[in-house]
């Protein structure tokens, strides 16, 4: 689908949606009126200014409505009902911390957030209608002819079509010794002719895989294509020397190629990481950590006296050690900064394995969260003999050391947390590390955060 086309339809989208909500509210109002006498501001008032301030920021956060969101249905279905749950979680807490100031029939609530999830399915069938009009549309269809038939080709071929609605294939380009018998697109023979089988075929753009540094007659057509207003594109291959995708960002002129994306070396996201940070850490520390240190204290001490908190040097942002907090959960012993814990280890106290188990061990950690040594989400920081011990084993595991360790992280909630015993187990935590860290976003760390709820209640295999 044309990409212009497509981000015109990301204002329309908010709004349609914020219209769908609307019209929901007004017609509960309808339904369940609100009886009692209020001052200045009644509960279905304050209501609707939470319904419609939480899915803005809900939906601005989680990016719902972006280019790379809309570009493929499923992608723009699973993140709109993703943000929805998290829309109705921000929607039911505020209503219940609320509830003694503005009190609000619960059916008001329920009614309107489970009448919304079906209103957002029909938005979505409607985008649908529109990829199937714009599909048949003609006056907005792009021929492309690819130049050369290769690996990269029908690659490109194939991701045209899947991402892109309003591309025709023409076929490809080349002087192929031998015919290919199993090309999905014609194969026209002649790369000299390039520019006439476009002509021909009412070609728009052509995309080529053949360098010019390769074939010299390249430039011409480049030149060429100008003249007769088609749409010219090289596609470089970068697999001779890196096996993965690259990045090209500009300095200037200057192309800038890179093996990864990393969102957070934006100021920006930093910022907005940090931020985010601060807000639940501060939360934390001040409505739970005020009562949980010393009721968790007296326990600790009674079962095994000595400190209630257990500090350890751990690998923080860029490999810089820091001291790492958590609630003992050991006797005190001689091997707490050498040795693993391991399952039924003996180390572990009654109250210890209980923390464990329920990660309320690690609660202290949002301390090192406000002090900026830590993130709530990000990779698991170990001690500094094991980061030297695993980054001998693994050849990429330092590029973790890229983010700040988190409380929480993508691995964690994928299973892999606990005792490492064998190699895989710190390849996939690595391989699951360097996935957040090309793909964060703060709609990430609240599905992260989220998972890691969940995981508690629902319990974990590897927590111990």
């Amino acid at each position: 689908m044309d990409r212009t086309f497509l981000r015109s339809l990301q204002i329309p989208f908010l709004i349609l949606d914020l219209f769908m909500l609307n019209v929901i509210y007004l017609f509960t109002q309808q339904y369940i009126p609100d009886k009692l006498q209020h001052g200045f501001i009644s509960p279905h008032t304050f209501y609707w200014l939470i319904i419609n301030i939480a899915w803005i920021l809900a939906s601005g956060v989680g990016q719902i409505y972006a280019y790379r969101q809309l570009i493929v249905f499923r992608r723009f279905l699973k993140s709109t009902y993703t943000i929805y749950f998290v829309w109705a979680f921000l929607v039911l807490v505020s209503s219940f911390l609320l509830r003694a100031v503005l009190p609000l029939a619960r059916e008001f609530a329920y009614t309107t957030i489970l009448s919304f999830s079906g209103a957002l399915l029909v938005a979505r069938m409607f985008y649908l209608l529109i990829r199937a009009w714009v599909r048949k549309k003609g006056g907005l269809h792009r021929r492309v002819l690819i130049l050369g038939y290769n690996k990269v080709a029908e690659r490109l071929a194939t991701y045209l079509e899947s991402e892109e609605l309003s591309v025709r294939i023409a076929g490809f380009v080349d002087d192929l010794r031998k015919p290919a018998t199993h090309a999905k697109y014609s194969i026209f023979p002649g790369i000299s002719d390039t520019l006439s089988i476009a002509r021909q075929h009412g070609v728009t753009e052509i995309y080529s895989t053949i360098m010019p540094e390769n074939n010299s007659s390249v430039y011409g057509m480049m030149l060429q294509a100008d003249q007769d207003l088609i749409r010219f594109r090289i596609v470089p291959d970068f697999a001779y020397f890196i096996n993965r995708p690259v990045h090209v960002d500009y300095l200037y002129e200057l192309p800038i190629l890179s093996v990864r994306k990393e969102p957070l070396q934006e100021v920006m996201n930093r910022f907005k990481k940090r931020a985010f940070d601060i807000v639940v850490s501060l939360g934390v520390c001040i409505f739970i950590l005020s009562w949980l240190v010393p009721l968790l204290g007296i326990i600790i001490y009674l079962q095994s006296p000595g400190p209630i908190f257990f500090v350890q040097k751990r690998s923080g942002l860029n490999n810089a050690p820091f001291d790492c907090f958590k609630f003992r959960s050991m006797t005190v012993n001689q091997e707490s900064n050498t040795k693993q814990a391991t399952r039924n280890d003996a180390r572990v106290t009654r109250i210890g394995r209980f923390m464990r188990k329920t990660s309320l061990d690690e609660f202290p950690q949002f301390l090192n969260v406000l002090l900026g040594q830590m993130s709530i989400v990000g990779p698991r920081p170990h001690m500094l003999k094991h980061t030297v011990e695993y980054s001998g084993l693994e050849d990429q595991y330092m590029i973790r050391q890229f983010l700040k360790p988190g409380i929480t992280g993508w691995a964690q909630v994928n299973g892999f947390r606990g005792e490492i015993t064998e190699l895989r187990h710190i390849q996939k935590r690595v391989e699951f590390d360097l996935w957040y860290l090309e793909n964060w976003s703060l709609s990430l760390d609240l599905k992260i955060m989220f998972l890691t709820v969940y995981n508690v209640f629902k319990g974990e295999e590897n927590a111990f």
